[in-house]
């Protein structure tokens, strides 16, 4: 199995279809587990290969839009449209993540990015927090160029 990093390609498609609205509708994370097969062929959230222990419920955090849809210029001086959200964290939690799914709870479950996270991370009754890099044109979590 794998995790692979990337805006997923149904996402790509639907932001041409007006599905997502980065002002209304509601993103979720999910964690999984290196089990986990999500990448650029993930349609929607799935509950195979997703992460489970304490303090860590099926379907992962309600995230929260930081920075709502905006553009800049980035290092290539290339116009970027990018969006971020607010760090997350499950507390008093108890298990190992290897990466995370964001998706839409409100069209759906439908896809929109895989994270990687590189090795399998493992909280033991501690907080498990997600950062997310610096919304910016060169950095944020999600963006087009």
């Amino acid at each position: 199995m794998s995790i692979a990093q990337t805006t997923t390609t149904s996402f790509r498609v639907e932001l041409f279809q007006a599905v997502h609205n980065f002002d209304s509708d509601t993103f979720k994370i999910a964690l999984y587990t290196g089990a986990a097969d999500i990448g650029p062929n993930t349609t929607v959230y799935t509950t195979i290969g997703e992460a489970s222990g304490t303090n860590y419920t099926a379907g992962g955090n309600t995230l929260t839009v930081s920075t709502t849809p905006t553009y800049g210029t980035n290092s290539y001086n290339v116009v970027t449209a990018y969006v971020s959200f607010a760090n997350t964290s499950w507390n008093n939690a108890s298990f190992t993540a290897r990466g995370a799914l964001i998706y839409n709870s409100s069209k759906s479950n439908k896809s929109v990015a895989v994270l990687d996270f590189g090795a399998d991370k493992t909280v033991t009754a501690g907080t498990f927090t997600v950062q997310f890099p610096t919304a910016d044109a060169n950095s944020a979590i999600v963006r087009i160029s």
